[in-house]
């Protein structure tokens, strides 16, 4: 025997209405299962829980401090209750996404929440590898990225099709050209990104592919450091067409050998479902959609 949860909200709720009678209707139990608690944890422990003064059951000094405990526990219960509920509804539920880029994923996000304005988002950024990973550990619970594996643990929504590209300054004297190829930029400061990104997997192909071992200028771990650099004319860098939102002092232009597109899909775990996760990857695929259409 023990002072278990059922115990003590029996205690708490014969506290809260003064009668055995009561607390059984609020728990939604007989009462005799109520004074049955009751009279156990009293005995458990020698002690009254209760005074009975004018029909009514009165808490001891002793039973208002458990009491106050019981509060804390019944408020952490109902913590947990929002916790486990919290992606299975679309009223004030939660999603965390995890974005390789800005784009599209952020025009996504925008779309849900003009959709379901009630669902709080959290959104983490990071490499490739990383999102991957965060998908995998379940910390994220959608994840918005280019070339994601093709195996079985994942379900995906396809976004939008798009290449790598290079990105220059627009004084650059190849800003202007319709096409580049590998071995023009080998010619010229580049600047890649680091172990782990999609980016750099595409480009590190191409260089391969055409027989090249570049050496870049910079090696950047974040995109927005490598966008930057660019736009600050320090060399040529390489971003997925579209990578980012931003039109300012760089320009895009394709690589011959980096001419293969890829989906950028939102995706989650292959055997779990929220009602919000299926959302989400439902606006994905209305966007997608739209997509098409401009195309």
């Amino acid at each position: 025997m023990s002072l278990t949860l059922a115990r003590i909200r029996a205690i708490n709720a014969v506290a809260q209405n003064g009668s055995y009678a009561a607390a059984a209707r609020q728990l939604g139990v007989s009462q005799p299962t109520v004074s049955q608690h009751i009279r156990e944890a009293e005995a458990l422990y020698s002690v009254r829980l209760f005074m009975r003064r004018g029909g009514a059951l009165h808490p001891t000094p002793l039973c208002t401090q458990l009491c106050d405990i019981a509060e804390r526990m019944a408020e952490s219960e109902r913590e947990a209750e929002r916790i486990m509920t919290r992606h299975a509804t679309l009223k004030d539920g939660r999603i965390t996404i995890g974005l390789g880029n800005s784009m599209p994923g952020m025009a996504v996000i925008a779309l849900f929440r003009q959709r379901h304005p009630g669902v709080d988002i959290a959104v983490e950024t990071g490499s490739h590898e990383r999102i991957i990973k965060a998908v995998l550990s379940r910390s994220v619970d959608v994840g918005v990225l280019p070339d994601i594996p093709r195996d079985g643990r994942f379900r995906a929504q396809a976004l939008v099709s798009q290449e790598v590209v290079a990105m220059l300054h627009a004084s650059h004297p190849l800003a202007s050209r319709k096409q580049l190829t590998c071995a023009e930029l080998m010619r010229q400061p580049l600047i890649f990104r680091a172990r782990g990104s999609s980016t750099q997997r595409v480009v590190d192909r191409a260089f391969a592919h055409a027989g090249l071992m570049p050496k870049p200028l910079l090696v950047l771990d974040a995109r927005d450091a490598a966008y930057e650099a660019v736009a600050n004319n320090i060399g040529i860098g390489f971003i997925w067409r579209h990578g980012t939102g931003r039109h300012d002092a760089v320009k895009r232009v394709p690589v011959a050998e980096m001419n293969t597109r890829y989906n950028e899909v939102a995706f989650a775990l292959a055997g779990e479902t929220s009602v919000v996760t299926d959302a989400f990857l439902a606006v994905g695929a209305d966007y997608g959609r739209m997509q098409e259409g401009m195309a």
